[in-house]
C-alpha cells in the first residue's frame, strides 16, 4: 500500500509541475480516469478447463509524453478477475480481486491510435470461491503479488481526451502458494477512459 500511495503522490506532483511549464508535449503528464469490462480466466497446467469470469475494472492513469510519438502510461486499476468451473455437481466460481499497476509504453499516431505494452504487478485484495451458494475465503492459499505482461491498443479522440482501450493481460507467475498446480491469470479488458488536459500536438 505504501508503494501505491507513493505512486499516486508522484503522479499528482508531476502533473502539478507539468501544468506549470509551457505547452510542449514532451515531458508533459496528464491524469485520467478509466473503467471497463474484464473477461478473465485462470490457466492451470494440469489441463483443467475453466470458464471465464465476466468482471469489471476502474482506476486512475497518468499519461507522460517522453517524445512526440512515445509515452509512458502508469495506471492504478481495481480489477475483478477469476474463473468458473462447471462439473456434474454444479458450478464453482473463483472470484479474485486485484489492484493492478501496469506501466505501459505507448507508440502514438497523430490520428489518435496507439499501441501499448509493458509489465504489470498486481496486489491481491480478495479471493473467494463459491460452490453451491457456499462462499469460502481462499486468500491464504494464494500469493499476494502477481506479475504479468500487458499489451494492446487504444484510440483517443484528440480534441476531447475521450478514448477506448482494448488489452490482453498474460500472467507470468504462479498465483498458488503451493507448487502442485501452476495457475496463472489471463484475460482481456475493454473499456473507456478520459484524460484531463489532453495534449496531442
Amino acid at each position: 500500500m505504501k508503494f501505491l500511495l507513493g505512486l499516486i503522490t508522484a503522479m499528482l506532483i508531476a502533473g502539478t509541475v507539468s501544468a506549470q511549464h509551457g505547452n510542449s508535449p514532451a515531458g508533459h503528464l496528464s491524469l485520467g480516469i478509466k473503467g471497463g469490462v474484464n473477461v478473465f480466466n485462470i490457466h492451470d497446467d494440469n489441463n483443467t478447463s475453466n470458464d471465464p469470469r465476466i468482471g469489471y475494472n476502474f482506476g486512475l492513469l497518468g499519461h507522460i509524453h517522453i517524445a512526440r510519438q512515445i509515452a509512458i502510461q502508469p495506471e492504478i486499476v481495481y480489477s475483478a478477475q477469476g474463473a468458473k468451473y462447471t462439473s456434474g455437481s454444479g458450478t464453482a466460481k473463483y472470484n479474485l480481486d486485484y489492484i493492478n499497476v501496469p506501466i505501459l509504453f505507448q507508440y502514438m499516431w497523430d490520428n489518435g491510435f496507439r499501441i501499448e505494452a509493458g509489465p504489470q504487478v498486481g496486489f491481491l485484495v480478495s479471493a473467494k470461491s463459491k460452490i453451491n451458494d457456499v462462499s469460502t475465503d481462499n486468500k491464504e492459499n494464494l500469493k499476494t503479488v502477481d506479475f504479468a505482461a500487458s499489451f494492446g491498443a487504444s484510440y483517443i479522440h484528440p480534441a476531447t481526451g475521450i478514448g477506448i482501450d482494448a488489452r490482453y493481460n498474460l500472467g507470468l507467475t504462479n498465483i498458488n502458494k503451493t507448487n502442485e498446480v501452476k495457475s496463472t491469470n489471463r484475460g482481456f479488458q475493454v473499456g473507456v477512459f478520459y484524460i484531463f488536459g489532453h495534449k496531442h500536438k
